[in-house]
């Protein structure tokens, strides 16, 4: 299992990932945000439950980086429920997505320069490794929830979609189809 500090940077990379592609206007924009919403409320309460309270016992002078590290995922929250009431085929939609993007980019860049560095000169490697199965298995259960499973392999996931009939499976990545088979994209 990988320690905890690249699973969340993992996840950081795969939510600028997400962000580019609605950016784009390309794709199924609905689909998109949906997995964008469940990724990062996942993401987010397996932070704020598994990782957070770890971080502000085992160094207590970074409890203010924290406590900030919540309201910012709090105002993430309130600007991705704020995207998902709006068309997303309309001019309203790509001003609240640049808001969601700017905030959530903002919170990445201090989580990676001042919250993960502190966590990881305060524990051990080992440590670091508990927490990374804690936050995977807590962002699991998550995911689940909203009917999304990484665990499948791109093999088991191509299946499936041949078995939908989902056109141009050969060319999509892992994530790609499991977007396209919870969307029930059939061609």
């Amino acid at each position: 299992m990988a320690d905890v500090v690249k699973l969340i940077m993992d996840d950081h990379r795969m939510m600028e990932s997400l962000f580019e592609k609605l950016r784009s206007g390309e794709g199924d924009r609905q689909a998109l945000l949906e997995e964008c919403a469940a990724r990062l409320t996942a993401h987010s309460r397996a932070e704020e439950e598994r990782v957070y309270p770890v971080i502000t016992e085992k160094n207590p002078s970074e409890s203010g980086e924290v406590h900030h590290g919540y309201q910012e995922h709090q105002e993430a929250d309130e600007l991705l429920h704020r995207l998902q009431g709006t068309d997303p085929q309309g001019p309203e939609f790509d001003r609240a997505l640049a808001e969601l993007v700017d905030a959530v980019t903002h919170h990445i860049e201090e989580e990676e320069s001042k919250i993960l560095p502190a966590l990881a000169e305060a524990v051990g490697r080992s440590e670091l490794e508990e927490l990374g199965r804690a936050f995977a298995e807590r962002r699991k259960e998550e995911l689940r929830a909203h009917k999304i499973d990484d665990d499948l392999s791109r093999a088991e996931l191509y299946k499936q979609a041949q078995e939908a009939g989902i056109a141009g499976r050969s060319q999509m990545s892992k994530e790609e189809l499991a977007r396209e088979l919870r969307s029930g994209s059939a061609g």
